[in-house]
């Protein structure tokens, strides 16, 4: 038997929910599976110590640009605070200028510092929404996100392939029909 090593209290937790389940966390396949739990929980809720203020801080510029910005595809991975399962996909953030404008890889930073946390879906697309009409007081702000959740494929219905669409508008993207039949032909476009 190897030597023991002092286990942090998640490690401890995660060994006692094997012996939970059944399982042996001495067997050799499981013999770091404690660590290793711990470790990727810890990285799949990095985003709970993210100040996401922080982080536009000195990323907003003015500039005179006023037409659409959208960044798709942006792909995002999280955990359902439900089950403590996974669910991943894609989120597509836009706003309509109004004299300032952020770094485009800080929109990627903003998903994914919401996206890593216990999470659900709906909260995760009005929290980029806000935060991005928080700091730059667009005209509009749209967030449509599209995720595939374990929770729902892997026990529950078992519904494999079934995905779920949620959206936020804020500003013109909620009041003017034509700048949100706008964006959402743009997120339809790729493909």
């Amino acid at each position: 038997m190897p030597t023991p090593v002092e286990e942090t209290p998640a490690e401890a937790a995660v060994r006692t929910l094997l012996r939970e389940v059944g399982e042996d966390p001495d067997r050799p396949g499981l013999r770091l599976t404690p660590r290793r739990v711990a470790e990727s929980l810890a990285f799949l809720t990095s985003g709970t110590g993210v100040d996401v203020d922080a982080v536009l801080r000195d990323a907003v510029f003015h500039d005179a640009y006023d037409e659409m910005v959208v960044v798709r595809d942006i792909a995002l991975h999280s955990l359902c605070e439900h089950h403590l399962l996974p669910f991943h996909g894609v989120a597509h953030v836009a706003y309509l200028p109004a004299g300032r404008l952020v770094g485009l890889s800080k929109l990627v930073r903003i998903v994914d510092a919401f996206a890593r946390r216990l999470q659900i879906q709906e909260r995760l697309t009005t929290q980029v929404a806000e935060a991005i009409e928080h700091h730059l007081a667009p005209r509009g702000v749209g967030v449509v996100i599209e995720a595939y959740h374990l929770c729902m494929i892997m026990r529950g219905v078992e519904k494999p392939g079934s995905r779920t669409v949620t959206s936020c508008m804020r500003g013109t993207f909620r009041r003017d029909p034509r700048t949100r039949a706008e964006l959402l032909q743009l997120l339809r476009s790729s493909g």
